[in-house]
C-alpha cells in the first residue's frame, strides 16, 4: 500500500480531509482493491454508521491471524503541542511467517454520540478498515514476522499530525499490514482500535463527578473466639492476607486511592477484620487452629488506610454489607429477618470513627448493581438510610442525553443514579496492558460524550464500579480517573454533594416494579431457607446469652457474625455461604451444650422416701444462672417428688468450670419402676437442653410388713437369751459337783456324779458334747509300776 498522504493544518474541513485520506489509499492499491472486491460485502465495518461525507474507502481484508495489543497510550487525553506515544506488541497466532510486515497508526472521523462509541467498540474486532494509515515516519517496519512470533512495537506522533479537528471522540486503529505465502500482496492481518478523546480547552461547564471508591471484601472472620480473656478471634483463613499484601487488591486500592479525588465507600466489617488481624489471633487448619502471623501487614495497611481518608468524604455501609436486595426478596417473609439492619448501621459508623478516626455518612444504601425495585428501597432505607445508589439501567431515562444522577422517588428518599456505562468500564479481565488501556481510553471518551450532550448544562454524575474491583481493574480505575486530571471538561465531586444536587425534571423519578429485577441477579440472591437459618441461630443465641454472667463476651461475635451471614459478598458463592451459616451454628451449639446434665444411672428407692440427685455442669468459663432444673415423673401415683408433685422445679446457678449436684425428695407410693426427666429450662419456661431420662426402682415397705419383721427380730433375741441361760446354768452345775467330789475345778467330766436329765441334752443323753474325750474301759497293767509312777485306779 501507498502512503497517505499526512495532514497537517486546520484549513480544510473534515470531509475534505477524509476524501483526501481516502483518495490516497485508493489510488495507491488498485491491484489491492481489485483483489478484495470480492470480500468488501462481507468486511465487518470498524466506523460506526455516522453522517460522514459520501467517499469509497478500500476495506482491506484479512484472516486476523495478527494479534495487536496496545500497551500504553500516553497521554490518554492529549492537548495541543502533546506528543502521543503508544506502545505494544503484534503476535503471529498463525504458522505461516509474515513477511514486509508494517505497524501503522490509523485515526478515524469524529464519533458523534456515546453510542457511537458502543457500536465502535462492539464492532473492533474484524480486520476491515477505512482510513489510510498515517504511514511515513509514523510507522514501524517488520522484515520478518515468523509463525507463533511476537514483536514489540513502539509509535510517537505529534498530537498536530493527527489531523484531529473540532474536540470530541475520535477512532484510534494500531494495524499490522503484510504478505504471507499463502496471500502474497500488502493487506491488514490485525488491528486493534480504542478511543481517542480530544478535547484542547476547558469546557465551560464541566460534568461533576463523583466517583465511589469501595472498600469491600469477602468474609474472612469466624464466629468462634479463643477461650482466654482476650477472646483471641479465629480466622477460617488466612487469605486476606494477600489483598493486604504490596500489589494486593486492598492494598492497590489504598495506594492507588490516596492520589485520587474519589469517595470511600467502606464496609466497617473489613476495618473490624483487618483490625483484628492487627492483634494475636488463630486461623482454622483442619479440625484445629494455628497462630495468625501477618500482624504487621495488617498494621500497615490499616495505617495507610487512615492516612488516605483523612479530609475525604467517607461512606460506611451496614456492617458486613447486607444484601440488600435478599433481604427484600426472600428475607423479608422471616420474622425477624429485617432487624439485623438496623444494628449494623449503628455499629457501622462507630466502628468506621473508631479505627480510622473520622466521621462517615450511614445515610446511603447500595443495593448489588445498583438494581432496584419497591421492596429493595423500602428495605434499604428500613434501618435509617434516605438515599439508595442505584444504577441507570435500573432507573431508565428516555432522554437524549445523561441527567443528573439524584432524584426524588418518594417516601422522602432520593435515589442517586450511577451511570450505566461509566460504572460498567472496568468489569471483565483487565489482567493485562492492553485490555487495561482499551477500558481507560473507553471511560474517557464516555464522560467526553456524556458532557458534550448537554454542553450548556452542568450535571451531576456518578460513577459506582464493582464492589470488590480486582488489582488490575482498581490500576485501570485510577489510570481513568488520572486521565481527568486537567479537568478540561469533568471536576471531582463528592456523594454527598452529588445527592443534593438539584434532580432534572424530565428525569425518571419512577422505581421499576419487581418484575423487573434482573434474572441473573435473582438467581444469586440468598434463599428464604438461608434467612429461616440465620433466625434460627438468633433465637438459640437469645436464649444461651439468657444464663450467662457476662452475655456480651458472647453477643458481639456471634451478632457480628449473624451480619456476616447476610452478607453480599456471598453472591455466586452459595455452597460457602452455606457452609458459613452452619458453621456458626455448629460453634453456638456447641457452646450451649458445655451447660449440661450429667448422664445419670438408674436407681432404686427403698423405703417410703429417698433423696433423687442431679448433677448440673458449666464448662465454660464465666457462671451461668436464671436456669430452672425440671425433674418429671411419669408415674406420679407411684413416685411423687418434692412432697406431693409430679414436676418438680429448682434454681440452678453454676460457677465457671465447676459442677452443682440438686437433690429432689422422692417419695415412693407403689412398688415398680418409675421413668423420671430431668431438663434445664430457662426462667421464662424455654427448653434450654435435651430431656434426660433415667428409672427409679420403687421398693416401697407397708406397716404390716413392718410389723412381721419387727415380731421375726423379737423371737430371734428371745431365743438367744434362753439358750445363753440354758448354758450358763448347765456350768454352773458342774462345777458345783467338782467342788463336792474334792476333785477340784480340774477335775475330768467324766468323774463326777451323773447330769440331772432334766438338764441334758433333748435326746436323753448323758450330756456328752461331740469334743468330750471317749471312756478308756481297758483292764490295768498286772505288773508293779515303775519308780516315781502314780497311777489312777
Amino acid at each position: 500500500m501507498a502512503d497517505a498522504a499526512h495532514f497537517r493544518g486546520t484549513g480544510h474541513s473534515a470531509a475534505r480531509r477524509w476524501l483526501r485520506r481516502t483518495a490516497a489509499l485508493t489510488a495507491g492499491a488498485p491491484l489491492l482493491a481489485g483483489l478484495l472486491a470480492g470480500t468488501a460485502q462481507a468486511a465487518h465495518t470498524a466506523i460506526p454508521a455516522a453522517p460522514e461525507p459520501a467517499s469509497a474507502p478500500v476495506k482491506a481484508g484479512g484472516d486476523g491471524t495478527v494479534a495487536v495489543a496496545l500497551n500504553t497510550l500516553s497521554p490518554s487525553a492529549p492537548v495541543k503541542g502533546d506528543t502521543l506515544t503508544i506502545s505494544g506488541t503484534v503476535t503471529n497466532r498463525g504458522k505461516t511467517t509474515i513477511d514486509d510486515a508494517d505497524v501503522d497508526l490509523r485515526v478515524g472521523p469524529r464519533l458523534s454520540g456515546r453510542s457511537a462509541i458502543d457500536a465502535a467498540a462492539n464492532a473492533s474486532a474484524g480486520t476491515a478498515v477505512q482510513v489510510a494509515p498515517l504511514g511515513g515516519k509514523y510507522r514501524v517496519k517488520i522484515a520478518h514476522l515468523p509463525g507463533r512470533a511476537r514483536q514489540d512495537f513502539a509509535l510517537s506522533v505529534p498530537v498536530s499530525d493527527l489531523g484531529l479537528d473540532e474536540s470530541g471522540i475520535y477512532q484510534l486503529g494500531v494495524s499490522l499490514s503484510g504478505e504471507t505465502a499463502q496471500e502474497p500482496w500488502d493487506h491488514v492481518l490485525g488491528i486493534q482500535r480504542t478511543f481517542l478523546p480530544w478535547q484542547p480547552e476547558p469546557t465551560d461547564k464541566k460534568t461533576q463527578l463523583t466517583f465511589l471508591w469501595p472498600m469491600v471484601s469477602t468474609i474472612h472472620l469466624s464466629a468462634q473466639t479463643g477461650a482466654d480473656e482476650q477472646q483471641t478471634p479465629v480466622f477460617d483463613n488466612d487469605d486476606l492476607a494477600a489483598d493486604l499484601a504490596p500489589g494486593g487488591r486492598l492494598q492497590q486500592m489504598v495506594a492507588l486511592g490516596s492520589q485520587l479525588p474519589v469517595t470511600w465507600v467502606i464496609d466497617p466489617d473489613l476495618l473490624a477484620t483487618v483490625d483484628a488481624m492487627t492483634h494475636k489471633y488463630r486461623v482454622k487448619k483442619g479440625n484445629t487452629t494455628v497462630p495468625g502471623k501477618n500482624q504487621q501487614l495488617a498494621n500497615e495497611w490499616l495505617n495507610s488506610l487512615e492516612k488516605a481518608v483523612q479530609h475525604h468524604p467517607v461512606v460506611a455501609l451496614p456492617f458486613a454489607d447486607p444484601d440488600l436486595a435478599s433481604l427484600a426478596h426472600t428475607g423479608r417473609g422471616v420474622s425477624g429477618g429485617l432487624s439485623h439492619l438496623q444494628p449494623a448501621t449503628q455499629v457501622a459508623a462507630t466502628t468506621v470513627d473508631t479505627i480510622l478516626h473520622v466521621t462517615p455518612s450511614t445515610d446511603f444504601a447500595w443495593p448489588v448493581d445498583g438494581a432496584v425495585d419497591p421492596s429493595i428501597v423500602d428495605v434499604a432505607t428500613s434501618a435509617g438510610a434516605d438515599k439508595v445508589i442505584a444504577r441507570g439501567d435500573s432507573l431508565v431515562d428516555d432522554l437524549p442525553y445523561t441527567p443528573t444522577a439524584a432524584r426524588p422517588v418518594g417516601g422522602g428518599t432520593t435515589a442517586v443514579v450511577a451511570d450505566t456505562r461509566l460504572s460498567t468500564s472496568f468489569q471483565g479481565d483487565l489482567t493485562t496492558a492492553s485490555a487495561s488501556t482499551l477500558a481507560v481510553q473507553r471511560f474517557l471518551a464516555q464522560s467526553l460524550a456524556l458532557t458534550q450532550q448537554e454542553p450548556d448544562k452542568q450535571r451531576s454524575i456518578v460513577v459506582a464500579p464493582q464492589r470488590m474491583p480486582n488489582a488490575g481493574q482498581v490500576q485501570a480505575m485510577a489510570a481513568a480517573l488520572h486521565g481527568l486530571d486537567s479537568e478540561r471538561w469533568t471536576e471531582p465531586q463528592n456523594l454527598m454533594d452529588a445527592a443534593s444536587a438539584t434532580p432534572d425534571p424530565n428525569a425518571n423519578t419512577r422505581v421499576p416494579p419487581q418484575s423487573r429485577y434482573p434474572r441473573s441477579l435473582r438467581k444469586q440472591e440468598l434463599p428464604t431457607s438461608a434467612f429461616q437459618q440465620i433466625q434460627d441461630t438468633q433465637d438459640l443465641l437469645t436464649r444461651f446469652t439468657d444464663i450467662l454472667s457476662a452475655p456480651d463476651r458472647v453477643e458481639a461475635p456471634f451478632a457480628n457474625a449473624q451480619e456476616r451471614s447476610m452478607s453480599t459478598s456471598w453472591r455466586g458463592d452459595a455452597p460457602r455461604a452455606s457452609a458459613y451459616r452452619g458453621s456458626v451454628r455448629a460453634y453456638l451449639d456447641g457452646l450451649k451444650g458445655e451447660v449440661l446434665l450429667v448422664p445419670k444411672s438408674d436407681l432404686t428407692l427403698s423405703g417410703a422416701s429417698a433423696t433423687i440427685p442431679v448433677t448440673v455442669q458449666n464448662k465454660l468459663l464465666q457462671d451461668v444462672q436464671h436456669l430452672v432444673l425440671r425433674l418429671s415423673s411419669s408415674k406420679p401415683t407411684r413416685l411423687k417428688l418434692d412432697g406431693d408433685k409430679a414436676v418438680a422445679d429448682q434454681p440452678i446457678k453454676v460457677g465457671g468450670g465447676h459442677s452443682q449436684s440438686v437433690k429432689f425428695t422422692g417419695t415412693g407410693n407403689a412398688n415398680g419402676p418409675v421413668e423420671v426427666s430431668a431438663q434445664l429450662f430457662t426462667q421464662d419456661g424455654r427448653p434450654y437442653s435435651q430431656k434426660m431420662t433415667f428409672e427409679v426402682k420403687v421398693s416401697e415397705i407397708t406397716p404390716t410388713a413392718m410389723l412381721v419383721i419387727a415380731s421375726g427380730v423379737l423371737l430371734l433375741v428371745f431365743a438367744g437369751v434362753k439358750m445363753y441361760s440354758r448354758r450358763k446354768r448347765a456350768a454352773a452345775r458342774r462345777a458345783a459337783a467338782q467342788e463336792a467330789r474334792g476333785d477340784g475345778p480340774e477335775s475330768g467330766p467324766g468323774d463326777g456324779p451323773a447330769d440331772d436329765p432334766g438338764d441334758g441334752p433333748a435326746n436323753g443323753s448323758d450330756g456328752e458334747q461331740p469334743s468330750d474325750p471317749a471312756v478308756d474301759t481297758r483292764p490295768g497293767n498286772p505288773a508293779p509300776s515303775g519308780s516315781g509312777e502314780k497311777v489312777d485306779r
